[in-house]
Parts: C-alpha cells; structure tokens; sequence
C-alpha cells in the first residue's frame, strides 16, 4: 500500500511541476532573444503573405540550430483541408526537407497559440520548443471556432516534455487578426 501511495504522490509531483514550468514560461519571456524576436517576424511576414491571399491569420516557422527550415502559413481554404494550419504545414515541409519525422531539437514559432491538433502534431514530431504570439482566446475573439485547451493545459494533460513560451509580440500578432478581419477575404472556420 505504501509503495502505491509514494507513487501516487510522485505522479501528482510530475503534474504539479509540470504546470509550474509552463506557467512561469508562459509568463515570462525574459530568455528570448533577438534571434527569437527575428524567426517571430518570419512568421508574421508568412502570415501577411497568407491573408493576402485569403488565408486565415495564421504563420509558423520552425528553426534548428540556429538556421530556418521552413516558413509556413495556414492554407485551409486553399486546399479545402481543415486540418491545413500554419504549424501542420510547417511540421510537413520540415519532415520532408529533414527527412525524418524526428523534428529534437527543432523550435516553432507560431502567430498563435497551437491548437491541441498542432500541439499534439508538435509533441508526436518531438519539436523541442513552441514560442507562440497570441493566445487561443485571441483567436476565439477573432471569430475562430476555437477549443479553448491551452497549450499549457495539453502538456499538463498529456505530462508532454515541450518547452511553451506564449505571448511573445503579442501586439504585433494581434495586429494580423486585425489586417484578416479587415481585408475583404476574411472567413472564420
């Protein structure tokens, strides 16, 4: 019974760390840098390209060593496929350009919160960090049929090992849901 209870009491340990470390990065950003500052751009201009087009405000980038391995931006109208976001086309093009599904070591930069579809797609690629703009309940507020399970709620749910950074610029990602809320291409899903 006790050997039972001390497990009990490390899982509940794990749980409660984990959601510490998320929290505090989350609320931090205090160790980014102007190299994280200048992939954040990347994707942001990728967005713009992206609403330009009549895509949904939507960009990732993701980085290994230092170096850009992709820019992506959310297609789901283009392609009729829902599951086309920013983070999913990106993790797509950097496997194949990688030629491995093994994304270790990688970080992507999001224009938004990931939601638990690209979360999930982050976490099974094995990307090391996500650094995201604005928030799910941004997008939500935008219009987006969103589900409002935070990245910080997927990785204590999951006990996922990913580093999450959030609110990074955020104003300068809240300002690509005004640019799509403003063009008259903008349609929600």
């Amino acid at each position: 019974m006790k050997l039972v209870r001390n497990i009990f009491l490390v899982l509940i340990a794990i749980v409660l760390l984990s959601s510490f470390t998320v929290t505090a990065a989350v609320r931090g950003n205090k160790t980014l840098t102007e190299q994280d500052k200048y992939f954040m751009q990347l994707a942001i201009k990728k967005t713009k390209e992206g609403v330009k087009d009549g895509q949904t405000p939507f960009g990732a980038c993701i980085i290994k060593d230092g170096k850009i391995v992709v820019c992506a931006h959310n297609v789901v109208w283009k392609t009729t496929d829902i599951t086309a976001h920013a983070e999913i086309n990106a993790i797509r093009q950097a496997c194949k350009k990688l030629n491995t599904i093994d994304l270790s070591g990688c970080t992507i930069y999001s224009t938004t919160e990931p939601c638990p579809m690209c979360f999930s797609a982050c976490h099974w690629a094995m990307i090391s960090k996500i650094i995201f703009g604005t928030s799910i309940e941004d997008a939500k507020k935008a219009g987006f049929n969103e589900l409002t399970v935070s990245n910080e709620k997927m990785k204590l749910l999951g006990m996922s090992y990913l580093d999450v950074t959030g609110n990074f610029l955020k104003e300068e990602n809240l300002e690509l849901f005004k640019m799509w809320l403003a063009s008259l291409k903008m349609m929600a899903y």
